[in-house]
């Protein structure tokens, strides 16, 4: 645990209860094992859309689209948010989420690799959101930059790996540790790391 587990308890107490869909979508991902941010870092991710005004955002890696749909919602109906997952499985499920929530309008689907789709979209971001898989986190870092604009934000999950940044035995642990190593060294960004969860980092495009 990163947080002392009744500190986390506490934060997840304040949160306002999601509504039905999302908290079915929270349900499922509790039952299958299924990676979502969790309702604390989403609420995080919303905040900071709507501080940016972010309007035309990327995620890369979105599982089931429950990250996607707090991006999209506080994004607002002129949004474009781009989903990304290898899994079609996991896309068809998401696509009938957005439906649900009545936001397909304004996200884009992408089945296959995130950085692959991100090079297929021209253009530049407000936002991106990195959650691909942690050994792919340092080529993430070498695609963004040119890819988001000058005051747009790069946040990426996991950056504290369940505590095993402190000592990497694995190759995940290791890429993350490599991706917060050159993200803090990097004269793209100015960044942050919050310790919610599991850690996100925030950078914000120089």
């Amino acid at each position: 645990m990163i947080v002392n587990p009744e500190i986390e308890s506490y934060i997840y107490g304040l949160l306002p209860p999601r509504d039905a869909l999302l908290a079915e979508m929270e349900q499922q991902a509790e039952r299958r094992n299924i990676p979502i941010v969790g309702p604390a870092a989403a609420n995080l991710l919303a905040q900071l859309v709507r501080l940016s005004g972010a309007r035309r955002i990327f995620e890369l890696g979105s599982a089931i689209g429950y990250s996607t749909i707090w991006l999209a919602r506080a994004a607002g109906p002129n949004a474009e948010v781009h989903y990304t997952d290898l899994s079609p499985a996991n896309a068809e499920e998401a696509r009938g989420y957005f439906e649900r929530a009545g936001l397909t309008a304004r996200i884009h689907i992408h089945v296959g690799d995130a950085l692959g789709s991100l090079a297929s979209v021209p253009g530049q971001f407000d936002l991106i959101f990195n959650d691909v898989d942690k050994t792919g986190y340092p080529a993430v870092l070498d695609a963004v930059p040119s890819r988001l604009k000058a005051g747009g934000l790069l946040v990426a999950d996991n950056v504290l790996r369940r505590g095993e940044v402190i000592n990497p035995t694995d190759a995940s642990a290791r890429a993350v540790v490599e991706f917060n190593r050159k993200l803090f060294n990097s004269g793209d960004f100015w960044s942050s790391i919050v310790p919610l969860r599991d850690g996100l980092s925030i950078s914000l495009r120089l």
